[in-house]
């Protein structure tokens, strides 16, 4: 298979969709793989590199969408992309279709294979592709939060550990996924007082059985938020509900309640978010303030640390590209319950029900096209 690796050109993003190493693998296998000039340079691997890897570079991206049957990246396409884009060809990258409406329309208009990292999932609903860029944002998500707790960045101007004599920060994580689970591990590693709420009784319990003593575990519903976000200075959203836009959990009227320098982290954002006044936000400006309290919505928050997060993210990518590639998407997908369930928009027919209800279009069973 003719395999093509883009450079990413969304904002401030820096993750490449293959190491190196990824693309090795690739060839040796049997397949041709290019990649656009300058593609891996944020994550710090040189052309050079991908070149003595087996790849062959590419000035354009023009011309790695016009050669590749396969495109593998990182973020979704955007507008810039959707001509370039053909019919049949597979795009195995993170789409987060339910949060953007013009991206869902314009894979169909393209008759694209659509194959989305976020809904891959196994038979113990884990989210294997999901996974590495959670770990990365959740653990992201206090790094920042205790940056824009500084008062100079108008937060409240607290310190997340605090020091002997002082309290430390309060750290509400909504969420004990992936998400939660990491971030509540690096607030409390920073000594902060974290609070982690979900709507799972039996992951509470094992929440407190591995998170260290200064996290406290609570159901999740709206009378606790309400409660808790008036008392907390550094509040994270990490909820998540596969392929589908977040819930609002925290609503604007909320907002009011809090204390001035509060700091929101959304990391749902990029599925729609779970804070209502959140909207996406870029690295150049990554934060507003609503009410007095600050907003942080960076929807690709590992593209700031992407020599990390492109070697977590093709660890995880590189053995189901490679079955795509060795069997071609249909036959690899009719292998692979995982992969199947990555198939969101297929030659125009939408075939993941968390989309189609999202947007109110018509739903084709996936069954059905393989």
């Amino acid at each position: 298979m003719i395999i093509g690796v883009p450079k990413e050109i969304k904002n401030n993003e820096n993750r490449v969709g293959a190491t190196p190493a990824g693309v090795n693998e690739l060839v040796r296998n049997g397949h041709t793989v290019y990649v656009q000039a300058t593609a891996g340079e944020g994550s710090g691997f040189a052309d050079e590199d991908y070149a003595k890897a087996g790849a062959t570079i590419l000035p354009t991206i023009e011309e790695v969408y016009g050669i590749a049957e396969m495109i593998i990246k990182v973020k979704e396409p955007i507008e810039s992309e959707y001509s370039l884009i053909k019919e049949n060809q597979l795009l195995f990258t993170y789409f987060h279709f339910a949060s953007y409406e013009p991206l869902t329309h314009a894979m169909i208009e393209r008759k694209a294979i659509c194959l989305a990292y976020e809904t891959v999932e196994k038979t113990d609903r884990s989210l294997p592709l999901l996974v590495p860029m959670s770990e990365v944002a959740g653990r992201m998500a206090i790094q920042e939060g205790a940056k824009y707790l500084e008062k100079p960045l108008k937060g409240r101007g607290i310190l997340l550990g605090g020091v002997p004599g002082v309290r430390p920060a309060k750290v509400l994580v909504l969420g004990g996924g992936v998400v939660g689970t990491n971030a509540a591990k690096m607030a409390a590693g920073l000594g902060a007082d974290v609070t982690i709420l979900d709507t799972n009784l039996a992951r509470l319990r094992y929440l407190d059985d591995i998170l260290p003593a200064n996290v406290n575990t609570q159901m999740s519903n709206e009378y606790t938020i309400r409660e808790l976000v008036q008392t907390h200075d550094l509040i994270i959203g990490a909820v998540l509900i596969p392929g589908a836009k977040a819930p609002n959990l925290i609503t604007r009227d909320m907002l009011k309640t809090m204390k001035p320098g509060t700091v929101l982290v959304d990391v749902a954002v990029d599925q729609g978010g779970c804070i209502e006044t959140c909207k996406p936000t870029t690295h150049e400006n990554p934060t507003f303030i609503i009410d007095d309290v600050v907003h942080y919505c960076v929807a690709n928050m590992p593209g700031a640390v992407p020599f990390t997060s492109t070697q977590a993210l093709t660890n995880a990518t590189l053995p189901f590209a490679v079955q795509l590639a060795n069997k071609g998407w249909k036959q690899a997908c009719a292998d692979s319950a995982e992969l199947k369930k990555g198939l969101n928009v297929v030659n125009g027919k939408v075939v993941y029900p968390g989309v189609a209800e999202a947007f109110n279009l018509e739903y084709t069973p996936v069954d059905s096209i393989l």
